[in-house]
């Protein structure tokens, strides 16, 4: 896209009431950043930033790094932190009128809301990919992606099932994460399929995330957080917890306590901003899965991408 029409698109959303948007984990690829590095020498500033701040080069493992690498829950978690965060703080004209993270995508949100410092923001990234990994090993777990049933089905399912499985991620109509054991995930999966399921999609991860099988990363992550500094948005974040928009720091710091162990409420996040006045949704970060998840929620949404 030529600079010139780049600005005018950025000059028409700041118009607008615009909601800025940041993807978690999974929306990371080999490459992920670096012609942000090369091309903007503000973005290389903070690249170099985040290297300091972590004590390695990261920026080594985005550029260059393997997909199997950057999979590395350590790897994977700042990296799309600092590729979404520093997206956001190079864009021209950016203006928020509301912003929401899906799961740690909420970190990046707040640190573009002004929230929170980018080291500070990095460094809760870094404590509560630690805290999950920790919890992954001592209580491991599975994740897997339900499409074509209604939410009340999958729900109704997951209560019918004896091993421990629960939604934990409602990402749009027709789509929703369930989290739980390994054994709880199979069982639910079989009974899914019998109810004529329209896919399945196992997740590559070692733990079930948003589930109280994350409460021991849940009490290393609040400890991290209580001693962070959190200041008043610039504009309303739409917290995952309860997809309700607040600025106040205390709300948002008690918010993101209980997001670990707590549903994604995504779906409602979207049909929220919307109710209240968005008439455009960005993307910031890497990856195009949350466009995907908007015009799923509502066809007629405008969405776009940095």
């Amino acid at each position: 896209m030529g600079v010139g029409l780049c600005n005018s698109l950025y000059a028409r959303f700041s118009c607008m009431m615009t909601a800025y948007l940041f993807p978690g984990q999974g929306a990371q690829f080999p490459g992920m950043g670096k012609d942000l590095y090369v091309g903007n020498p503000q973005a290389k500033i903070l690249f170099e930033t985040a290297n300091e701040c972590l004590g390695f080069r990261i920026t080594d493992i985005m550029f260059e790094g393997t997909k199997e690498e950057l999979q590395q829950t350590q790897i994977t978690q700042p990296a799309v932190f600092i590729h979404s965060v520093i997206l956001a703080k190079t864009a021209p004209h950016f203006q928020p009128a509301m912003v929401a993270g899906h799961s740690l995508g909420e970190i990046s949100a707040l640190v573009a809301n002004q929230v929170l410092t980018f080291e500070a923001g990095l460094q809760l990234v870094v404590h509560r990919a630690k805290a999950m990994q920790a919890a992954c090993e001592l209580a491991p777990g599975a994740m897997a992606a339900i499409l074509g049933l209604s939410d009340d089905k999958v729900e109704q399912i997951c209560a019918s099932i004896e091993e421990f499985v629960v939604p934990a991620n409602y990402n749009c109509p027709g789509q929703l994460v369930i989290s739980g054991t390994r054994k709880g995930i199979e069982l639910a999966c079989e009974a899914m399929e019998t109810a004529e399921s329209s896919g399945i999609v196992l997740l590559s991860v070692g733990g079930a995330f948003h589930s109280s099988l994350m409460e021991p990363a849940k009490e290393l992550l609040a400890r991290a957080i209580t001693q962070t500094k959190f200041q008043r948005g610039i504009c309303p974040i739409y917290q995952n917890v309860n997809a309700t928009p607040t600025i106040e720091p205390e709300v948002i710091q008690e918010q993101l306590m209980q997001q670990l162990t707590s549903p994604v409420q995504w779906t409602q996040t979207i049909q929220h901003m919307l109710k209240d006045g968005a008439q455009c949704f960005v993307a910031c970060g890497p990856g195009k899965v949350l466009q995907g998840l908007v015009k799923r929620t509502d066809k007629r949404a405008q969405v776009t991408s940095l």
